[in-house]
């Protein structure tokens, strides 16, 4: 029968493993703002241009999920529904542009020809 030394040694072991890994691994990571500095000087400039545009990307991103998660469907289902409906409009909206357009192109032809006379 192993003795309480032998408990005692595990048992610390045990916590140096997961106490100690995560806190290398805290340690040795860098933070955004270390990484950020050894960008080269374009790059930096590019990440901050493109900054807000991200983080607005990334709103959208989680409003999105937010929303698909509402639903008792699974949410790659419902994804897929809101891309197919958002494709839909688009299409919508692309039809409705077409139709402006070409109702305004009638409308000047129709001017030019009454004009014309």
């Amino acid at each position: 029968m192993p003795s309480v030394g032998t408990y005692v040694k595990a048992i610390t072991a045990g916590a140096a493993l997961c106490i100690g890994g995560p806190a290398l691994v805290w340690y040795v990571t860098p933070t955004e703002e270390e990484i950020f500095k050894k960008y080269n000087p374009d790059l930096q400039k590019r990440a901050l241009a493109t900054r807000e545009q991200r983080q607005q990307d990334f709103d959208a991103f989680v409003c999105q999920l937010k929303e698909a998660s509402k639903s008792d469907k699974p949410i790659w289902v419902v994804q897929k529904e809101m891309e197919k409906k958002r494709a839909e409009e688009n299409a919508q909206r692309l039809r409705d542009e077409r139709d402006a357009l070409a109702a305004e192109a009638e409308r000047r032809r129709a001017e030019i020809r009454s004009s014309a006379k």
